[in-house]
């Protein structure tokens, strides 16, 4: 094709995507059915990984809950199963006013919820785990990788191995759970893959150095595998990057804006941010930044000069928002020490 003319035609199309989105932001888009889909959850025993196993069980998916705190997972599991259980006692009465029997019911909401403990920095513990849930449970259809974890120190105090290991949780899981549960969904053209990463992995601040890193490094590897997944024309393959601001649920503790500026971006409620997610994935959005103010944010810090970027995060107090964290942080550990006797 003549290259002016494929130009017009590349030119039409990005102008028809901005009528679509355009679209679907004023008309909400109909949510798929995950009903009886093998959900997969990691970092599933608390937080937001918790939230979204409850959101996927009460529309009758199949969990997988992946944690490496045993009882926690199971605390999430019994949550899962009880919802499970209201779900068979809403079907059977729905059947009975119908006038079907409950054994025509109960088979269809036959729903399992399945535990495993693992430590997804660990590969060969990804690997082995993966393989256990493909034999006793089934192939994974949608796959949310969540496990995430923050050292809380500065740079020059932060130990070599909380450095690794949060590049190993909160990035380089995500290449092993992939590597591990892609291929079936490339080979179905089917399935769904959720990164939690975080408004920091857009754009950053001081003091949380690894945390920042890895999270760029998961929306990184995110990017990259959605574009290799349009590349192959798995159009049945679909991916989700979910980027919330902060959320709270204890893990940034004492973080703090500027307090004139704090009542109009408060902390996110967890419950909130995981509705909004939720409705991302079931209508396949790409990409959700909660709230969307996050989305301007990403932008100015694309156009703007540093010294200009630099000027905004101290006029919100954001370029130091997270040392109270991480005085928190350490007053726990010496706290810790002392009770120890170290």
């Amino acid at each position: 094709m003549n290259i002016i003319l494929e130009f017009f035609v590349v030119t039409f199309k990005v102008l028809w995507a901005f009528v679509v989105a355009a679209a679907k932001w004023l008309m909400r888009p109909k949510e798929k059915s995950v009903a009886g889909q093998v959900c997969l959850i990691t970092g599933a025993g608390s937080g937001l990984g918790r939230l979204f196993a409850l959101e996927f069980a009460r529309r009758r998916a199949r969990l997988v809950l992946w944690d490496i705190n045993t009882q926690s997972n199971e605390e999430t599991a019994g949550m899962v199963r009880h919802i499970y259980q209201e779900l068979a006692e809403e079907a059977v009465v729905a059947a009975q006013k119908a006038g079907h029997g409950e054994e025509e019911v109960l088979p269809h909401y036959n729903l399992q919820v399945h535990t495993y403990t693992c430590d997804v920095s660990k590969r060969e513990n990804v690997y082995m785990t993966a393989e256990r849930v493909r034999k006793e449970v089934g192939e994974v259809s949608v796959l949310v990788n969540n496990a995430g974890v923050v050292s809380g120190h500065h740079l020059l105090e932060c130990p070599d191995e909380l450095i690794e290991r949060t590049m190993m949780v909160n990035c380089h899981a995500h290449f092993w759970t992939t590597k591990a549960f892609l291929p079936k969904m490339l080979e179905l053209n089917h399935g769904h893959i959720v990164t939690v990463a975080s408004s920091l992995g857009l754009f950053s601040t001081a003091g949380v150095e690894d945390y920042c890193a890895s999270k760029f490094g998961a929306v990184g590897f995110h990017e990259s595998l959605s574009h290799e997944l349009k590349a192959a024309e798995k159009d049945g393959i679909k991916t989700t990057l979910v980027c919330p601001y902060l959320v709270d649920t204890g893990m940034f503790r004492g973080c703090r804006i500027r307090k004139e500026i704090e009542p109009f971006l408060p902390p996110l409620k967890p419950d909130y941010c995981v509705k909004q997610a939720m409705r991302a994935i079931l209508t396949d959005q790409p990409m959700i930044c909660t709230p969307r103010l996050m989305y301007m944010v990403t932008f100015m810090k694309s156009i703007l000069p540093f010294e200009a970027v630099v000027c905004m995060y101290r006029f919100l107090g954001a370029d130091k928002c997270m040392y109270p964290f991480i005085a928190q942080r350490k007053q726990a550990t010496n706290n810790n020490e002392a009770k120890n006797g170290i």
